[in-house]
């Protein structure tokens, strides 16, 4: 057990994160708040009892939330208490460290930007991003977002964790009348309490996830077509291979550059990534910035040790500010959560709640609905198979589910069938997203002789309450000249 000194030492807050949830299971997130609990190290019972405004997030940051009220216990209690002074002198000094190394830090980004600027005019215009909001409204370096995440045994490859990652449901931050995107940059915690985020948000995330897996990986600040801001990840291979990541779908793509100096006709490989620029990577260690004469992601080349096409900062100051432990970064992440849902039953459940959509829906439409349990049973190869080459990118198993599906379509009958895929497990919203597909709303509706339906559904399911629900609507019926 630790004595009240000790554990005064320890600076890391507890990260309170308030979201809400609405019927259709749509989360927003409402307040995020740092607790300093070490207020409890002078209660005599190791009890007390505090009242803590908790303010809104984005543009909302500065407007009171509500008042939470609670009660701490420390267990088991402390032999020996701290006066309330102690605590308070304590917390001072610590204010005041984290104020001069944000100073200090800011004084050596803002010599090494004149320094990055003073190598050429071009540097002005790239994406260099060193500062983010986060959802409170606070400035903090970069590297800040990125940590080193480990899953334990939640997640097996950083493909998966990929997959993962791109599950989580995209949402820009909320503006208020014009002037284009609200920036805001949300902490780990807060991303995963509300599942889904920004590209910046998934990017961190996946970044520190692949740490995790041992990987040098990469923030990638940038542009896509039309000048579009965005964010990616990036590894670099023990090959010097370079592997662009794009959070938001676990697409990946190699780089391959292009020499400028090349003759005009000579074969150039043709990117087919979606990036067009970049401007700097980051990790929870490193910051560099792109100064090559230009910043065209096919152009670009990613010798960070060159620094004559990188400029690095000092890794003792980015880690002055961002290590874990400093007063200064974020608190540290807790465990992943595992999966809330059970599989089995909830593809069952929604699979049950799909068939009755579609026998009310034909109903109104005057038809009678037939289902064939064993074509339903035979679409399972097919899911399984989408969701491995989402996470692998081979495909496997297709030569199978075809001679299936031959075997259970009769001569002289016509088989459609139609997959999609959902991040949610809501009927009622899955089947009118369904039926706004005319694939989809002409085998729902299917006419004709000896129609047989069918309805098969899988869900996977991730870490942090992510889950991926592939659903195949199929017919077969008697083709008739």
């Amino acid at each position: 057990m630790a004595d009240a000194t000790t554990m005064l030492s320890i600076c890391d807050p507890v990260h309170l994160v308030l979201i809400k949830r609405d019927t259709s299971s749509e989360t927003t997130l409402v307040s995020s708040y740092f607790l300093d609990w070490r207020t409890v190290l002078s209660s005599p019972s190791g009890k007390t009892s505090i009242a803590v405004e908790l303010l809104g997030v984005g543009v909302e940051c500065k407007v009171t939330a509500g008042v939470l009220n609670m009660s701490l216990d420390l267990y088991p209690p402390l032999s020996e208490i701290l006066s309330p002074d102690i605590i308070t002198t304590q917390q001072s000094l610590e204010r005041q460290k984290t104020a001069e190394k944000e100073r200090l830090f800011l004084v050596y980004a803002k010599q090494w930007w004149r320094e990055f600027l003073e190598i050429r005019q071009a540097n002005q215009s790239k994406l260099v991003k060193i500062f983010a909001q986060d959802e409170n409204g606070v400035n903090r370096p970069v590297c800040s977002y990125v940590r080193v995440l480990r899953a334990g045994r939640l997640l097996e490859s950083p493909r998966q964790a990929a997959r993962f990652v791109s599950l989580l449901g995209l949402e820009k931050a909320p503006v208020v009348g014009g002037g284009g995107k609200q920036e805001q940059w949300c902490s780990l915690l807060a991303f995963l309490c509300r599942n889904k985020g920004d590209c910046e948000d998934h990017a961190t995330l996946l970044c520190s996830l692949l740490l995790g897996f041992g990987l040098d990986a990469y923030v990638c600040v940038g542009t896509k077509p039309k000048s579009l801001a965005h964010t990616w990840v990036m590894t670099r291979g023990t090959d010097s291979t370079i592997t662009f990541w794009e959070s938001l779908t676990a697409h990946r793509y190699l780089h391959q550059a292009i020499d400028p100096d090349a003759p005009p006709l000579a074969p150039q490989p043709r990117p087919s990534y979606p990036y067009r620029t970049i401007g700097c990577v980051f990790n929870h260690r490193s910051f560099l910035a792109n100064c090559q004469p230009s910043d065209a992601v096919e152009l670009c080349s990613f010798d960070f040790h060159n620094q004559s096409q990188w400029k690095a900062m000092s890794e003792e100051a980015v880690g002055s500010v961002c290590s874990p432990g400093s007063t200064t970064s974020l608190p540290p992440l807790p465990p992943l959560c595992g999966p809330s849902l059970e599989p089995s039953a909830a593809s069952n459940q929604l699979e049950l709640e799909l068939r009755y959509l579609v026998v009310e829906h034909r109903k109104d439409l005057g038809l009678a609905t037939v289902w064939d349990d064993h074509l339903s049973y035979v679409l399972s190869s097919a899911l399984a198979a989408y969701e491995l080459e989402r996470c692998t990118g081979t495909s496997c198993g297709n030569e199978e589910f075809q001679d299936a599906v031959r075997r259970a379509v009769p001569d002289g009958h016509t088989f459609k069938g139609f997959p999609i895929h959902f991040l949610h497990h809501n009927a009622r919203r899955a089947f009118a997203t369904c039926l706004r597909s005319p694939f989809c709303d002409e085998i729902v509706c299917c006419r004709g002789d000896h129609v047989r339906l069918a309805v098969r559904v899988r869900v996977f399911a991730y870490p942090e309450s992510a889950c991926a629900v592939w659903v195949m609507f199929a017919c077969k019926y008697r083709s008739v000249l």
